[in-house]
């Protein structure tokens, strides 16, 4: 288990262990998560585009190509001018 000390003014470093683990790097953004038993979870509040892939997908939808996606963003603006 990994340990820090606070500061005066709030602050903490997180171990090397711990940033390694969540793959933190300077920048990065964190959440941290109240649990109903009293603890507090660290998540990494920043992710990689590539791990949203397929996040809306739901069963039975067909894939669109960006293109198809323009296509339709300006059909319906057209309708709405």
């Amino acid at each position: 288990m990994s340990g820090a000390r606070l500061t005066s003014k709030g602050q903490t470093t997180i171990p090397k262990e711990v940033r390694d683990f969540l793959h933190l790097e300077a920048g990065d953004r964190v959440d941290f998560i109240l649990l109903d038993d009293g603890r507090v979870l660290l998540q990494p509040a920043t992710r990689d585009v590539s791990s949203l892939r397929g996040m809306l997908h739901r069963k039975g939808m067909k894939s669109v190509s960006v293109e198809q996606m323009n296509a339709a963003i300006r059909k319906r603006a057209a309708r709405n001018t």
